[in-house]
């Protein structure tokens, strides 16, 4: 993540006798850290494993902290770290939004390790007091666009810095993402009354509606954690369900992802899909609109597994999970397959929803956000305060950072069955 609140991280680290070890991959690495802590990797893809065995051995490293564990060079990291005992602690953008960060162990989503029984949240959230869910920070999307164009501009600026360095995403060529994107954010703005008028008409009608929020094509949401090949993929899953099985005065609604660069129509192919099933009049594609809005008009959602489906919950509207996803447990959503759904989806259990909510931001959440004072500090404090935590029950952050904290102790094995207990200070 283009930002400081890795380098805060490693501040308060240090500060308690920490050693620390950023190690860069690229030149955007490079460009937001880059000092006595680090280190620059100019090795090839293939001699990485070998590269972070040897370092980790070397240094006698205890705790791999990284932006999710599915990018390349990531993946192969948190495989190593495993196998040699070394603590893995992954984040992201929170599970809760809008200003919560993940900060688990091991992996998300299908990796995570967040119990899935109802019966042990309940447990958790009945050790922890109830949070005031009102927004405590906002963040900077102006900072985030503006760091996020950096690092790639200076990927292929300072490329020779790093001759080896293979893209560790899937987006597009930065060139044609960047620009596709602007165009898309100044096309939507400039629709953005129509829009409006749109989403208007569709809440107040009396016709019902199911709400499917599409993700990004390369988000790892979807390239590791879901059964489809892309969205493309999904759209025709989806349209086929409901064309079988919705009744026949249902619509579905597709919203397009805020960020999403358009360099697929979706909007063509779901035409095109609709028109060969029958349903062309069935069906409407949104290019923004009020989500909350949406969602609570719904007869229900339909996600692979993006954290719109938090929010469907949040709400308490009825919810089908068609990929692995943190929050897909009996009581919270469908279970019985997207067929039945669109006729017999039911709302979440209130009760649970609050406790999977409590349980979840007291165990691998932290309040905060990325970009913007002063939620950055406090979540960069926090980080660093579950990091010094005792062994036994700490969570953790992420970035392509190494931490060596001699003094918490030896490191223990992470084992896969291993379950998450509570250790928050957010209150």
């Amino acid at each position: 993540m283009p930002s400081p609140f890795y380098q805060r991280i490693a501040a308060h680290l240090g500060a308690h006798g920490c050693r620390v070890t950023r190690i860069n991959l690229c030149a955007g690495d490079w460009l937001f850290w880059h000092g006595k802590e680090a280190i620059s990797y100019r090795g090839s893809l293939s001699q990485w494993p070998g590269f972070m065995t040897r370092f980790m051995q070397e240094q006698g490293v205890t705790d791999l902290v990284l932006l999710g564990e599915n990018r390349r060079y990531h993946r192969e990291a948190v495989d190593v770290a495993l196998a040699h005992g070394v603590r893995v602690t992954v984040n992201d953008f929170g599970y809760i939004r809008p200003d919560w960060i993940t900060f688990e162990r091991n992996g998300m989503s299908g990796a995570s390790l967040f119990p899935h029984d109802p019966d042990t949240i309940r447990d958790i959230a009945a050790q922890v007091p109830d949070l005031d869910w009102a927004p405590r920070h906002v963040d900077s999307a102006y900072r985030m666009a503006r760091g996020d164009l950096l690092h790639n501009l200076a990927n292929l600026a300072l490329a020779w810095m790093f001759p080896r360095y293979r893209r560790s995403d899937l987006r597009p060529n930065t060139l044609i993402y960047t620009l596709a994107s602007g165009l898309r954010l100044l096309t939507n703005r400039l629709r953005k009354t129509r829009t409006q008028a749109e989403v208007a008409q569709l809440t107040a009608s009396a016709q019902p509606y199911f709400l499917f929020p599409l993700q990004l094509n390369f988000d790892f949401q979807i390239v590791a954690y879901s059964p489809f090949e892309g969205i493309a993929d999904a759209i025709h899953h989806v349209l086929r369900s409901f064309a079988l099985h919705a009744q026949p005065d249902a619509l579905l609604v597709l919203k397009e992802h805020p960020w999403d660069p358009a360099l697929n129509d979706w909007e063509r192919i779901l035409r095109h899909e609709a028109a060969t099933l029958g349903v062309a009049h069935r069906v409407r594609y949104l290019r923004g609109g009020h989500l909350d809005s949406l969602i609570s008009h719904a007869q229900g959602v339909v996600t692979v597994n993006s954290t719109t489906g938090m929010r469907a919950l949040h709400l308490g509207r009825p919810l089908q999970v068609l990929g692995q996803a943190v929050f897909n447990l009996p009581g919270l959503t469908h279970q019985q397959g997207l067929d039945i759904f669109w006729t017999a989806g039911a709302p979440p259990e209130p009760t649970l929803v609050q406790d999977f909510l409590k349980a979840l931001a007291a165990t691998i959440q932290i309040r905060g956000v990325f970009f913007q004072e002063p939620g950055l500090s406090e979540a960069a404090q926090e980080a660093a305060h579950r990091l010094l935590m005792d062994r036994v029950g700490r969570l953790f952050p992420a970035t392509p950072g190494v931490v060596d904290c001699r003094r918490c102790g030896p490191p223990t094995p992470a084992r896969s069955d291993e379950r998450l207990p509570v250790t928050s200070r957010d209150g």
